[in-house]
């Protein structure tokens, strides 16, 4: 249940580097639900939100990540899609502290996002690059989760 806990719909509020270097914020939606049987979390997270204008300055992402557990790793294997930015990443995550924590470091940069303050209601997601192999992390975006009503 690391991931299972967040099936359902979300707002987003994103913070982060906007296109020029300064800050920007926008409101997005995020959705988890359970897939391929009940084996694998999907989510899909959509920036600006469908009901939103376009936030100027920054870069508009819509992609989806599949997530499952694998016991060998005693981890979960994940991989972020997201087509308007031709990206793709592969994630180990795991529980840490508390948090959730994911490592891609398949390829430069390095990306570690984290689940942090995890409550039924609300959760908090950091995204960081490391450009030394883990050795320092920068955070690059901020997104406030608060879950909608069912």
């Amino acid at each position: 249940m690391l991931f299972g806990q967040f099936v359902g719909s979300w707002d987003i509020e994103w913070s982060g580097t906007a296109l020029d270097g300064g800050t920007a914020q926008a409101k997005g939606e995020l959705h988890f639900g359970w897939v391929l049987g009940g084996r694998a979390v999907q989510d899909t997270w959509i920036m600006p939100g469908r009901n939103e204008v376009a936030a100027p300055n920054i870069r508009a992402f819509q992609g989806t990540t599949v997530r499952f557990y694998d016991p060998d790793l005693d981890a979960w294997r994940s991989t972020w899609i997201e087509p308007i930015n031709a990206r793709v990443r592969r994630f180990i995550g795991r529980p840490v502290d508390g948090d959730i924590v994911l490592l891609s470091d398949e390829d430069e940069p390095w990306l570690r996002w984290r689940f942090t303050e995890i409550t039924p209601s609300s959760a908090r997601w950091l995204g960081e690059t490391s450009h030394d192999k883990g050795a320092t992390w920068v955070l690059d975006e901020e997104m406030i989760l608060t879950r909608r009503p069912s």
